[in-house]
């Protein structure tokens, strides 16, 4: 079950940053620790470690030696992310400006509500 369920958070970051351009840092590490129990350092350390080519090779090795990194999650969500990516990509494009604004804006409140007001 748990395959399924981070394959899916990788096709919505992936959605999510193809359609609004944010990383999906910002879907994917709220989404771990609030929806998988990861601690903040896990899911920034899982969330690094799906990103490293070629960005945040050394940030993640860090997390990775101290044993804040899950390398079987990070994998799973980069799967779904390639196509989520390339899913949020052709909706944007065929949004108004406005609109896509306005998805960007909400998106931005939600998580930003989510993060302040906690699990």
């Amino acid at each position: 079950m748990n395959i399924v369920c981070y394959i899916a958070l990788g096709l919505m970051a992936g959605t999510l940053s193809g359609l609004v351009g944010i990383g999906g840092g910002i879907l994917i590490i709220p989404a771990l620790v609030f929806f998988f129990g990861f601690s903040q350092q896990q899911a920034q350390g899982t969330t690094l470690a799906l990103l490293v080519p070629p960005i945040g090779l050394l940030a993640a090795w860090t997390y990775y030696k101290h044993g804040f990194v899950d390398l079987r999650v990070a994998a799973l969500i980069c799967a779904g992310f390639v196509f989520g990516g390339l899913l949020g990509a052709k909706l944007a494009t065929h949004l108004s400006n406005p609109i896509l604004e306005r998805t960007f804006g909400v998106v931005l409140l939600l998580i930003s509500l989510k993060m302040i007001i906690g699990r």
